[in-house]
């Protein structure tokens, strides 16, 4: 996955450092997703529960929702990161974890040939996602997601609500494709939005080869900055 941010790229490791702040609009996103992790895993019908992560970073949703979780020896899957100091933040963090059933990998996850053996899931985060790539591709991502999804799936994921707000559109489009709301975060906090969607339909055969979005980033989006075809 080529992230296009204009000159400069982004440095997405220190990115994550804005974390670290307990006030900081990204640490209080973080402890929103987790929380939505969680009651994923407590709703989740005993047995394996398989997740799959997009542009996963330092694994932070997810490690950091399970760790302590009753559930977490059930986890397998897989978390997809083109950042090479990313993924081994996340696979360290990981192992600490003891989540040996997790993999942590180096891959394009804009592409579904990275979840080839991994998918269907019964737990999807696409986090950090939606507000680095354009509407139209949005709406796109969020069609193919039913590949990616096991029957009841649950699908987590993230995108900033300053105006224009997209988060109507993103739920029409998740009902369009076949995903129920389970869960919303509040329009108050325009700094970042959460939602839980579950899928509803039928599992579709994962299709190699596909593009599922491609990330420009919001920072190039935000500027109106040109960015390649």
């Amino acid at each position: 996955m080529e992230r296009q941010e204009g000159p400069v790229q982004r440095d997405w490791a220190a990115w994550h450092g804005a974390y670290d702040d307990p006030r900081s609009a990204l640490s209080r996103r973080l402890r929103s997703v987790q929380q939505r992790v969680r009651e994923a895993l407590d709703s989740a019908p005993p047995g394996p529960i398989r997740v799959v992560s997009t542009c996963a970073g330092q694994g932070r949703d997810l490690i950091g929702a399970v760790k302590r979780h009753p559930r977490r020896h059930d986890l397998v899957g897989r978390l997809v990161e083109l950042d090479e100091a990313n993924v081994r933040a996340a696979s360290g963090a990981a192992r600490r974890a003891g989540l040996d059933g997790l993999d942590v990998v180096v891959g394009d996850a804009s592409r579904t040939d990275a979840y080839v053996g991994a998918v269907p899931a019964d737990l999807v985060l696409i986090c950090g996602v939606f507000g680095n790539i354009t509407d139209p591709d949005v709406e796109r991502a969020i069609s193919l997601l039913p590949q990616l999804c096991a029957e009841n799936a649950q699908v987590i994921w993230t995108r900033n609500r300053q105006p224009p707000d997209l988060t109507p559109d993103l739920c029409r489009w998740f009902e369009k494709h076949g995903f129920q709301k389970r869960w919303l975060s509040p329009p108050e906090e325009r700094a970042y939005g959460v939602g839980a969607h579950r899928y509803t339909g039928a599992p579709i055969p994962l299709e190699p080869g596909v593009r599922l979005f491609t990330f420009i980033g919001y920072d190039t989006l935000r500027n109106g900055a040109p960015w390649p075809q």
